[in-house]
């Protein structure tokens, strides 16, 4: 709705008659033009709009990827701010999404440990609450849809239990006219299974895959559906983008596209390394960020929550963790990550990353990588195929490495010579300052935020999550026709049988030969 439209909505009068009636000695008139007026004030607020995906590191055309077609995020790159080294809490969608909603590490709110406290009611303190209570109580429609289906709401998954509304709607055209809305819409094509895209098909033989993966077949069709994904996920951000301006809200809306942590991938989501929480960023607020704009500096997904407010003239609670990330606050010199439990597999790993390096720390080194995970194994065929091959003996140092009996306690990474994260530099004397300095950043923000990872969890806990992700596996892998205690080989053949049996013509797969 249009400013004189809105206006003529109030009561047939002006702009002018409000403003006159301010100073009416007549209290019925003067309490209604103050309304009048609050009204007109929250028109003048931005409408906020995030889009959010599941499972994505920053592979699309504007970050510099040669197959992936995004036509649609592009444009909001080149009309917003493109950030390179946005970061989330957590690689896991449930904590992840715990923290940006409230603004908090989820260490410190007890929502560290993935879809925890789902049968106990447990529901954040005073003064915590979820970001969308700040907005409503200042007059903000808040609504969250799931993809395009905006009947349908979308996901939320946090670790606690709001016990307050949280969302208003579906739909930001349910609010009252000249309301501004804060909006999320969750797209999840890019969570497994994945959409593929059969109008830009993605070539397996040229995708480029990091080193610490094989090049087999099923790698490299596994990859491309991901990346096909990606293109998915454009198209429909896409329309989303066009229903803003086809409903003239574009100008006065400010959009973020994010990720709630980096792709399903082997050494991706659920680990501290680079795929699992560094996250694609986007950012447009016309009138504010200059189109084009690339920033490089660090952004943590706890900035989110007082960046928005703060723009919307939302007071900002003090408690938050977070920074403006649009205002003139210090940038960070370093963000904090956090892994733990996830569904049944038990671990703690925390992870401070600083502008050159990245320090992690392995609570439960004697551990391997591969502890076993239903959702691994039942959604990741590398996972499969890198468990064959170092059978057989044919894995590269790098990618033997996911395969060890046991992980470094420490683990030191220069990102600026090795973005793969291929060479711990822990035990190198000629970082042993840089390994100490970061150390000590961590033992501080352990200290400081309260990490609630210091205290064990209730073997009940633990016990129930690993019986659940049992029977989950057990049930899944009957529904496929397998045994839940199928052989290596056997499951790989099946993958195989899965991914490669409708291969295009023009596709012509590289790499070991299959196993059929």
């Amino acid at each position: 709705m249009k400013r004189r439209d809105f206006l003529k909505t109030l009561g047939g009068g002006t702009a002018a008659t409000f403003l006159a009636g301010c100073s009416s000695p007549d209290p019925k008139q003067a309490s209604r033009s103050a309304a009048l007026k609050r009204l007109v004030q929250l028109q003048n607020r931005p409408n906020i709009l995030w889009l959010i995906s599941e499972d994505t590191s920053p592979d699309l055309a504007c970050y510099g990827h040669p197959l992936v077609k995004t036509p649609n995020l592009d444009r909001l790159a080149r009309e917003g701010a493109r950030y390179t080294n946005a970061y989330v809490t957590a690689p896991v969608c449930s904590a992840s999404r715990s923290a940006f909603m409230t603004g908090m590490h989820q260490t410190s709110i007890g929502a560290h440990h993935h879809r925890s406290h789902r049968t106990n009611a447990y529901a954040l303190r005073p003064p915590l609450a979820v970001l969308t209570e700040y907005f409503r109580r200042t007059g903000y429609y808040t609504c969250n849809c799931a993809g395009l289906n905006y009947k349908q709401p979308g996901k939320t998954d946090w670790n606690f239990t709001p016990n307050v509304t949280v969302f208003d709607g579906t739909d930001w055209s349910q609010r009252r006219p000249g309301q501004p809305f804060f909006a999320q819409i969750n797209f999840n094509m890019t969570h497994r299974q994945y959409k593929r895209d059969p109008k830009n098909p993605i070539d397996p033989v040229q995708v480029e895959l990091p080193p610490c993966y094989p090049d087999h077949p099923v790698v490299r069709r596994d990859w491309a559906d991901y990346l096909e994904a990606m293109q998915v996920l454009d198209t429909e951000i896409g329309v989303a983008l066009q229903w803003l301006e086809k409903e003239g809200l574009a100008n006065n809306t400010i959009v973020m596209y994010f990720a709630d942590n980096g792709g399903s991938h082997v050494w991706s989501k659920q680990w501290l390394y680079e795929g699992g929480i560094r996250v694609p960023m986007i950012v447009r607020w016309p009138g504010q960020i200059q189109p084009g704009t690339v920033v490089d500096d660090l952004v943590s997904s706890i900035d989110f929550a007082p960046t928005f407010l703060q723009a919307a003239g939302v007071l900002v609670p003090k408690h938050l963790q977070g920074r403006n990330f649009l205002g003139a606050e210090k940038k960070h010199d370093c963000i904090f990550a956090a892994r733990d439990r996830c569904d049944g597999t038990v671990d703690r790993i925390r992870c401070v990353r600083s502008k050159r390096y990245k320090y992690i720390r392995n609570y439960y080194p004697d551990r391997p990588y591969t502890q076993f995970n239903a959702y691994k194994k039942l959604q990741y065929p590398a996972l499969t195929v890198l468990q064959v091959l170092h059978k057989e003996g044919k894995l590269t140092p790098a990618q033997a490495r996911f395969m060890a009996a046991t992980r470094p306690r420490e683990e030191l990474y220069d990102l600026q010579s090795d973005p793969h994260e291929l060479h711990n530099l822990a035990d190198n004397r000629k970082f042993r300052s840089v390994l100490r300095e970061h150390s000590r950043k961590l033992d501080a923000w352990i200290k400081s935020t309260g990490d609630q990872g210091e205290v064990p969890e209730d073997p009940k806990a633990i016990a129930a999550a690993q019986n659940a992700m049992a029977e989950s596996y057990r049930q899944r892998m009957e529904e496929r026709g397998l045994s839940p205690d199928i052989s290596d080989e056997e499951y790989l053949a099946w993958w195989e049988k899965k991914l490669l049996a409708h291969l295009r013509p023009s596709e012509s797969v590289p790499g070991t030969d299959l196993k059929t």
